[in-house]
């Protein structure tokens, strides 16, 4: 009998973390003390002036349909951010607001991915990039990345993995689940390996804002002819208003204008208004002190696991994850996170989630609890440490 389900969906993975998360959500309703240390949302609740707007939006009746390309005033406004932010000139016309960063990978793969075609993606990364290409029939070619390049793809990592399928490279920065960057040098060399082949380079700057001690550079300072995701989740606060964008060169423009107008209609118009309090003055120096107390958490948790014997060989300039090494514990990642879940009640994710490049010796430790919630998170998992047995799974 055939499956009644399409080979598509059966091919895309779910998050392993789910489980993981299931069980710790049980142990938290039967009124333990779990920390959550496994997902990739900020802990601060959006910022006041962002609510203030969304509900002066609702109140004002912006609740219908918007342009499929979003709110021209928010599209100005994010051309503006560029310009000082950046030191960019960017057409707000080249701007496209979507439902969320997903919405942007959404266009960008549904324009560049014919089915049986590939990007090239960085392994360890996030997994749902793999995943949306496969929902576009084409595919992703998975490439191992270690501490030696800062879990970046290269130019000379392209020029090896780039066939005849190849049509594309999709690199982020700052990447997840690594935090760390490619700088502006770096992001030149891989658009001119990537366009010497004839490919697209996209590159996802979903977290920008949040880096520490060094500023991230657009890759559209290197090069204009790059698409560019970005989500107002991240450093912005708004994981559940689902916002992002996307900057794509002129050309393209038209044809994704009409794949939103087909895939999505239009990003939330709330939403929209909401976001255009963004970048107000007030706003910024809210997401400003948020952005020095993921440095302060940062500063604090990667020692202290370094410390505890944990292998983290980059230090990550960027997101709120820490990616690290569990070789010196032994045992496979899920079952050492399973362990903490049970007996500690701390909660983080395995690298299962991100690949398949020496996916079960790592783990993922996202920062978003506040420093004390991640003293006691440190204290247990010491704790958890010396009854860890991998052999007794």
């Amino acid at each position: 009998m055939a499956h009644p389900y399409s080979a598509r969906s059966r091919a895309i993975e779910p998050f392993h973390v789910m489980a993981l998360l299931a069980r710790a959500n049980q142990l938290q309703a039967e009124g333990h003390d779990v920390i959550h240390l496994e997902i990739g949302e900020p802990d601060f609740t959006t910022a006041e002036p962002i609510i203030a707007a969304g509900q002066a939006a609702l109140a004002a009746g912006h609740t219908r349909y918007t342009a499929a390309r979003g709110v021209p005033a928010l599209r100005e406004a994010i051309a503006s951010f560029y310009a000082e932010r950046y030191r960019l000139r960017i057409d707000p016309e080249r701007i496209l607001i979507t439902p969320g960063g997903s919405g942007a990978l959404l266009l960008a793969s549904s324009l560049l991915v014919d089915p049986g075609k590939h990007w090239l993606l960085a392994d360890p990364g996030y997994p749902c990039n793999r995943h949306f290409l496969r929902l576009v029939e084409g595919g992703a070619q998975l490439v191992p990345v270690g501490p030696e390049e800062r879990y970046q793809l290269t130019p000379q990592l392209v020029e090896r993995h780039w066939d005849g399928d190849s049509v594309g490279a999709l690199v982020a920065s700052p990447a997840n689940p690594t935090g760390t960057l490619l700088h502006r040098d770096e992001l030149a060399a891989l658009s001119a390996t990537v366009k010497g082949r004839g490919g697209h380079l996209v590159v996802d700057e979903i977290y920008h804002g949040l880096t520490y001690g060094v500023d991230a550079s657009s890759v559209l300072e290197v090069d204009d002819e790059a698409f560019v995701l970005n989500s107002f989740s991240k450093y912005f606060g708004m994981t559940g208003w689902r916002l992002g964008w996307l900057v794509a060169p002129p050309q393209a423009v038209p044809e994704l204008e009409k794949l939103a107008q087909n895939l999505y209609i239009s990003a939330p118009s709330m939403a929209q208004y909401a976001a255009l309090a963004c970048f107000e003055p007030a706003t910024l120096a809210i997401l400003e002190e948020r952005r020095a107390e993921f440095a302060r958490r940062r500063d604090y948790l990667l020692p202290a696991l370094r410390e505890l014997g944990f292998g983290i060989a980059v230090e990550p300039e960027g997101a709120f994850y820490l990616y690290a090494d569990i070789s010196a514990f032994g045992g496979d990642a899920f079952a050492f996170c399973r362990h903490f879940i049970e007996t500690e009640h701390v909660a983080f994710t395995p690298g299962v989630d991100f690949g398949r490049h020496l996916a079960s010796r790592h783990v993922r430790f996202a920062y978003t609890q506040s420093l004390p919630r991640l003293e006691e998170a440190v204290e247990r998992i010491a704790r958890g440490l010396k009854s860890w047995r991998p052999d007794a799974l």
